[in-house]
């Protein structure tokens, strides 16, 4: 069954309507060569659309609930993985999933959000709002991957951390807060993959690493489109926008020096063909941590000090220029 479609793809779903109607009918060589004249002309209508996509639509495409998230990529680029469970001070939060495997041979230590696709998961893993016992419980399984000197693979992909009363109570900015310290200091590599919606400090307090690489349609930023219109208009409407005005799109980020690689996407977005968006991440990731491995502890820290010190500096836009200058991910396959 294919992936809903968003509300900006209608013409692809008039289309596949007719392709539908067609294919309940008795199949003849010329209906046959209709419906293949259809699905030609979808492919092609979705590759326009995708190839100019503004910052709203891309917001869409990455809250999209068939997007691949932590354990759809855990299942395909990684073996042996074996989750761990809790903070060993509350509970576990279900909305991050943490546990060591294995990629290409190399024991690591993987952490990411979880949404869940269908009700029920969504539900049981809160959506994806992680809970200060989350980051806890990441922060404790990413100390045991320096123990091992296992690298650190973190996936990124929820709305925000869960803002009611008791995340409040048990103390979500100072689990945050401490995450953010704590990993700037661990000697392990990290590296962290933005895969679908990088929300304000929720995800922030797994995302410091040595490189960051994102999705080509996720988005990443201090707060959702419409939180931002509700607090500068009082208008939530206005989310089209706030989105724009906030610059929280791959392209936008690079240019900013947020993010150091783009990791493009299949056509239609890697809802639309998980399997090809995982051997897309793969490709990025296996030559992003086979530069890491070698590095001297020393000088890994101290170069991913200064990546989030140079940020919003004159020092880091001249850093943007070369990047810009230099080879860029190609478009998506």
């Amino acid at each position: 069954m294919p992936p809903e479609l968003l509300e900006f793809e209608e013409p692809i779903g008039v289309l596949l309507k007719e392709i539908e109607a067609l294919s309940m009918l008795p199949q003849t060589p010329e209906r046959l060569r209709s419906i293949e004249s259809l699905r030609r002309r979808a492919d092609e209508i979705r590759n326009d659309l995708y190839s100019s996509l503004t910052p709203w639509q891309r917001v869409l495409v990455a809250r999209h609930s068939a997007r691949p998230n932590t354990l759809d990529y855990v299942g395909s680029l990684f073996t042996g993985f074996d989750e761990l469970h809790g903070d060993r001070r509350f509970a576990d939060d279900h909305a991050i999933v943490c546990g060591f495997a294995e990629y290409k041979g190399q024991p690591v230590c993987v952490i990411g959000h979880q949404k869940g696709s269908d009700t029920k998961q969504k539900i049981f893993r809160n959506f994806g709002y992680a809970r200060p016992e989350g980051y806890r419980k990441a922060l404790r399984v990413m100390q045991l991957a320096q123990k091992f000197g296992r690298p650190i693979l973190v996936f990124i992909d929820t709305p925000a951390a869960f803002p009611g009363v008791e995340s409040e109570e048990r103390g979500v900015a100072e689990a945050i807060a401490l995450n953010l310290r704590e990993m700037m200091m661990l000697e392990v590599p990290i590296v962290v993959i933005v895969c679908g919606e990088g929300g304000s400090g929720g995800a922030l307090g797994i995302a410091i690493g040595d490189r960051v690489l994102m999705q080509e349609f996720a988005v990443y930023s201090v707060i959702p489109p419409e939180g931002c219109a509700a607090i500068l208009w009082r208008d939530a409407n206005r989310k089209v926008e706030a989105a724009e005005a906030l610059k929280i799109t791959a392209p936008d980020l690079l240019r900013l020096g947020l993010i150091d690689q783009i990791i493009p996407e299949p056509a239609g977005g890697a809802h639309n063909d998980p399997a090809r968006a995982s051997a897309l991440v793969d490709q990025a990731l296996e030559p992003t941590l086979a530069a890491l491995m070698p590095v001297p502890v020393s000088a890994r820290l101290a170069a991913r000090y200064e990546k989030f010190r140079r940020m919003g500096t004159e020092e880091q836009a001249f850093v943007d220029t070369q990047k810009l200058a230099g080879p860029r991910p190609g478009p998506a396959a």
